[in-house]
């Protein structure tokens, strides 16, 4: 395991190369291109700020705001998750002839969902000059190191995921369940007052995506710096879940060859 990120490092043309052809792939013949990360997310933004706002006597000014970057960080979670249960799957073919490390194939998916996050997060920087310029301050220096911190915690989630969705093919149709739940009882597009008004601040407080969430929002929407108790949060979900897969590699990469 010592030499395992050298030899990570060492194929870092080949997975770059991977990430930037499914990219392009994923924007291909299309007249927006990559624009579609902003477009989309703003549109969706609308549409749910409209209702929610309504329903929870909210301003849409500063709800919206809210939603966007719930939506922009839960994308990246979610579609890095459920695409890391199929990344052995999908490179079947690299791997049967090549032994690069496997970690390399959700590395790959993590990169790229990366991009996209952060070319949808320059709605979210619009959005809060427009509206709200007097969040603008030294906090927003805070912001960007959401996409390292997101990116250590997605690529060793992806990688779990890889290792069980190779030998259970139904683990992408669970998973859809499991973030459904967790997107309920996160405050993703709702309020994490409602949380606690409602005494369920157990959600928040020991919820890594709120801590997650608060990287950003603090410092965009409040105009404040994101606490200790948040990044300690999301460096120690990182820790745990990097150690899992380092653990299941160790066990199970010489044997996902016999699943594809």
């Amino acid at each position: 395991m010592t030499t395992y990120p050298k030899d990570i490092w060492k194929v870092r043309h080949f997975w770059w190369h991977l990430s930037m052809s499914d990219l392009r792939a994923r924007f291909r013949r299309s007249f927006f291109g990559i624009l579609w990360a902003i477009i989309q997310p703003l549109g969706l933004t609308l549409l749910i700020s409209v209702v929610f706002s309504r329903l929870f006597n909210q301003s849409i000014a500063e709800y919206a705001p809210y939603i966007l970057s719930g939506i922009i960080v839960w994308e990246y979670v979610s579609s890095t998750t459920v695409g890391g249960a199929l990344a052995f799957v999908q490179a079947d073919a690299y791997i049967k002839q090549t032994r690069h490390p496997l970690a390399i194939y959700t590395l790959r998916n993590t990169i790229t969902g990366l991009i996209v996050m952060a070319v949808a997060s320059i709605s979210l920087v619009i959005w809060i000059v427009i509206a709200f310029p007097g969040n603008i301050g030294w906090s927003w220096l805070a912001a960007p190191t959401i996409l390292p911190l997101i990116a250590l915690i997605a690529w060793p989630m992806a990688t779990i995921m890889a290792y069980i969705g190779v030998r259970f093919r139904d683990l992408p149709n669970a998973l859809a369940l499991v973030l459904q739940a967790a997107w309920f009882v996160s405050p993703v597009y709702f309020m994490d007052s409602m949380f606690r008004n409602g005494g369920l601040n157990a959600l928040v407080d020991y919820n890594p995506i709120y801590h997650l969430l608060q990287i950003i929002r603090a410092p965009m929407l409040s105009g404040e710096w994101p606490t200790g108790t948040n990044y300690l949060w999301c460096l120690g979900t990182s820790a745990a879940l990097t150690l899992i897969a380092m653990l299941m590699g160790r066990w199970s990469e010489k044997k996902v060859i016999f699943y594809l």
